[in-house]
């Protein structure tokens, strides 16, 4: 590996993602350059954990980080990788890197995000599974985060039709989160990616998943909210897309369905835009697409 994807293999092991402070030191000083003060103590004494971090990367064992991430059939990708997705650098603090099972050429393709409930009704397992049907027999690679219920569903459905499907995870390589999930991870390799922001033996928690929320906003042209209680954390990747000009669209339901109130809420806030078939989000994200061409 270069210089820069050791450093930022050492700093993706010290510091959590997410973080303006360190990801704008890192883009404007570099990867090394962090590294080197961070060893040296340069920034203890500052904010945004610095002291816990330098005390942590002064243990820290190049070698070691790469066998872990040999031994989990990963790679890593950064900035200056043929596969990285400049997208992501519309986001404040993009990851340090990207590790990653699978195809990452397909984080090159025109992509759409599908999230939602963990506690669909059989309502949205449907609309999910037939929307990334939809998206995939178009061509369109869809992202989730792998959760029970919508995410799944979404995988699910872009595998039946022999499309290709992207899974932002908020743990580790080797510590798959859900578990239930294991089988359909395995088989989404096989042709698909998983992607995470931290290291193989990392364990998921409830903010990671709050964090990695923002990748997969930024991987796609647009995200679509299916089913979403009215605090969801769905609700907080809607919100990281509009922060970064992306799409945000959601499907409607029943006006009595508590599973629907997100939904609701992005529509009547005027946040989201309303569809209800893969067509009128064909009729969105083709336009953006067309611009993109021709810029």
């Amino acid at each position: 590996m270069t210089e820069d994807e050791n450093a930022r293999l050492m700093l993706m092991a010290c510091i959590e993602g997410g973080s303006p402070f360190w990801s704008k030191e890192i883009r404007e000083r570099s990867a090394a350059y962090v590294l080197e003060r961070l060893i040296d103590g340069f920034y203890v004494g500052s904010k945004n954990s610095a002291e816990k971090i330098t005390e942590h990367i002064r243990k820290v064992e190049i070698n070691a980080l790469t066998k872990v991430l040999v031994d989990s059939k990963s790679e890593l990708i950064s900035p200056g990788h043929c596969d990285w997705p400049p997208q992501l650098d519309d986001l404040i603090a993009p990851p340090i890197g990207l590790i990653c099972r699978g195809d990452s050429t397909l984080l090159g393709n025109q992509s759409l995000a599908i999230v939602g409930s963990r506690n669909p009704t059989t309502y949205g397992v449907r609309v999910a599974s037939e929307f990334a049907a939809g998206f995939a027999d178009r061509d369109w690679t869809v992202v989730s985060g792998g959760a029970y219920g919508i995410d799944t569903s979404a995988h699910k459905g872009a595998l039946a039709a022999e499309g290709k499907t992207v899974v932002v995870l908020g743990g580790g390589m080797n510590q798959i989160y859900p578990a239930g999930n294991e089988r359909l991870f395995r088989e989404i390799e096989e042709s698909g990616l998983l992607i995470s922001e931290v290291l193989p033996d990392v364990h998921a928690h409830a903010a990671r998943f709050l964090i990695r929320n923002r990748v997969i906003a930024a991987l796609t042209r647009g995200t679509i909210v299916v089913e979403a209680a009215y605090r969801s954390g769905s609700l907080r990747t809607a919100r990281d897309a509009l922060e970064i000009m992306r799409m945000v669209m959601a499907v409607p339901g029943s006006i009595t369905s508590p599973a629907s109130e997100g939904c609701h809420r992005l529509i009547a806030n005027h946040e989201a835009e309303l569809v209800s078939c893969v067509a009128d989000v064909m009729e969105l994200v083709l336009p953006l697409n067309d611009a993109r061409i021709d810029a």
